[in-house]
């Protein structure tokens, strides 16, 4: 059974950054496109960032040029680095695949709390 652990969250203020991790134990992430989606509260998850398994990534609007994935097939580990947060990167974040009819179940996901 997969599953997936996030990590890196936290509170930081507008204008800071972190470094979100997701591993996983029982799948490697290498072949597969992944992604990063969030879930603020009261609202539907939304795809934030995508990367497919040849490292061709893409973004939301709302985080282009300020978020960047990557992925490190050795670490079997999928990374977002979030720069310039804005309050309204307030949400539970989530890595996955990317295609919706091959997702896991969703692990806990890790919190990021932009406020001053």
């Amino acid at each position: 059974q997969v599953q997936l652990v996030e990590s890196g969250g936290g509170w930081v203020q507008p204008g800071g950054s972190l470094r979100l991790s997701c591993a996983a134990s029982g799948t490697i992430f290498s072949g597969k496109a992944m992604a990063w989606y969030r879930q603020a509260p009261g609202k539907q998850r939304d795809l934030v960032a995508s990367i497919t398994s040849g490292g061709s990534t893409d973004y939301a609007d709302s985080v282009k040029g300020r978020f960047t994935i990557s992925r490190d097939n050795a670490k079997n580990t999928i990374y977002l680095q979030m720069n310039s947060l804005k309050p309204e990167d307030t949400a539970v974040y989530y890595c996955n695949r990317l295609i919706s009819a091959l997702r896991w179940s969703w692990g806990q996901g890790t919190q990021v709390t932009v406020s001053s």
